[in-house]
């Protein structure tokens, strides 16, 4: 019995880890956007250099993950949510790795002139990022029907940076003096379409944790 508890505990301490990591993902994300609509620069290489938290977290749940594989040798639903934790830190780590690509793209706009005020990719910005939050929430509650809600978002997501796209390329054509700029503007709505797709994978590893099944969102 002593045993049993303290693995749940152990389980317990890599899902708050997940939280944590989540929350710094966050962070760097609205920081990032925020960074770029005011192309506040010192703010951008803030989130490039505080990146390296996020990497040591991942490497730690990682670390928690297999010895506890090691040496509980677990079964059934208890090893899916060792497994299920690994996938969803991964997922998060790369989310908070496009928010240092932002932050990269924005110091590569530089103090140039916006061809247009940043509207719409914004807003795209923050419904990732709410996904995200979304996300997690379903992970600490095993709650399947919410993880179910995030394709339904990702694909609000997908038709926002469809139309951001158009648009964008629309301005390349007309304003070739500002092709590096609207370069860097279309990589940063394909990080934020990324970010997006990875809440996707977390709600998938979400039904795969309570169901023991794979189920496609992105599909």
């Amino acid at each position: 019995m002593v045993v049993r508890e303290n693995f749940q505990l152990q389980l317990e301490e890599m899902k708050q880890a997940i939280v944590q990591i989540s929350k710094l993902a966050e962070e760097a994300l609205e920081l990032s956007v925020e960074a770029l609509k005011n192309q506040d620069l010192d703010k951008a290489l803030q989130i490039i250099e505080n990146d390296n938290r996020i990497n040591v977290l991942e490497d730690e749940i990682n670390d928690m993950a297999i010895l506890l594989i090691a040496k509980q040798a677990p079964v059934a639903s208890d090893l899916r949510r060792i497994i299920a934790a690994i996938k969803i830190s991964s997922d998060i780590e790369r989310m908070a790795d496009f928010a240092v690509n932002i932050a990269k793209s924005t110091i590569r706009i530089g103090k140039q002139e916006l061809i247009k005020p940043l509207e719409e990719l914004p807003k795209m910005a923050h419904h990732a990022i709410a996904m995200l939050t979304t996300a997690t929430k379903a992970y600490v509650e095993e709650d399947v029907a919410l993880a179910k809600q995030l394709a339904e978002l990702d694909d609000e997501v997908d038709e926002t940076y469809g139309k951001i796209i158009k648009e964008l390329l629309e301005l390349m054509t007309k304003n070739p003096d500002h092709l590096s700029q609207i370069s860097q503007l279309l990589f940063v709505c394909r990080y934020i379409e990324r970010t997006a797709d990875h809440a996707t994978n977390i709600a998938e590893s979400i039904i795969f944790l309570v169901k023991g099944k794979r189920y496609g969102l992105n599909d």
